[in-house]
């Protein structure tokens, strides 16, 4: 009977060792790379100016007012399509792609901005206000105003991030929503992107050296990442939780009871020897 009992209980053990190891296999983020080692990130962090995103355009110089027609923050006039407005000063609303990739920026008109990036129309910007007399060293600062990423599924916090700037990662946007849940599958991670008018669907494997390698490793403007829960939280999510609640009290119990009589029967065992 002893014997018995030892048996049983080393088999217990390893059982529990078992199920541990593979849920911290599983739960491991890029387990297969060596530490200490070092990757090339192959990703672009940025597809360029795109349709309907927000731009944040401010000119510097050493002649201060020679700026003031170019900057929201102090030109009370702006220009839209041949339209005199009056936003008022001190108001930044940023420079709005329009669907054919145009911005209307004060004085130089409508210029042309899809696909490029934001040095490449900044420099655009300081050779047109040269060359057109209007500031004689022009500093131009470019920057995306409404960098929205959508994170959904099993994550702690999911929801809509808004960023400063235009670089993010998977792993500083999982971060941002209290990372993913111990039941989300880390190796089957979705982000849905825009891409020339198109839907591209990608897909992630957050446990692989090879995140580093995916186009989708740096997060786009207006990306979707989802996470998927496991098999085993998916089935749970088709039972009534009702129904599952009595059954784990139920089970709890006979597992009591059967842990009671187990030992009442040892004693006995051993009281009659």
């Amino acid at each position: 009977m002893q014997k018995k009992f030892r048996l049983l209980m080393a088999i217990t053990g390893l059982l529990l060792m078992t199920v541990s190891c593979r849920q911290q296999r599983d739960i491991a983020y890029v387990k297969d790379a060596a530490r200490d080692s070092v990757m090339t990130l192959e990703g672009e962090f940025s597809k360029g100016i795109q349709a309907n995103d927000i731009l944040y355009i401010y000119v510097e110089s050493q002649t201060s007012l020679a700026t003031v027609p170019f900057n929201q923050e102090t030109n009370k006039v702006a220009v839209s399509d041949g339209t005199v407005i009056n936003p008022g000063a001190g108001a930044v609303q940023g420079y709005l792609v329009n669907q054919d990739g145009y911005i209307i920026f004060p004085v130089i008109g409508k210029i042309k901005v899809l696909g490029m990036t934001h040095s490449q129309l900044a420099k655009y910007l300081e050779e047109q206000l040269v060359a057109d007399g209007h500031v004689l060293d022009p500093v131009v600062t470019v920057k995306l105003m409404n960098f929205r990423v959508c994170v959904l599924g099993d994550v702690a916090r999911p929801g809509q991030l808004v960023v400063q700037g235009e670089r993010l990662t998977i792993f500083e946007a999982l971060s941002m929503v209290g990372d993913l849940q111990i039941t989300g599958q880390r190796e089957n991670v979705t982000v849905i992107r825009e891409e020339n008018g198109k839907r591209v669907i990608g897909t992630l494997n957050l446990s692989s050296k090879d995140v580093f390698q995916s186009p989708y490793y740096y997060l786009h403007q207006n990306d979707v990442v989802y996470v998927e829960p496991n098999l085993r939280k998916k089935r749970n999510a088709d039972r009534d939780p009702i129904v599952m609640t009595y059954i784990s009290s139920g089970l709890s119990v006979i597992s009591v009871l059967s842990s009671m009589f187990y030992y009442w029967t040892l004693s006995k065992y051993y009281n009659n020897r």
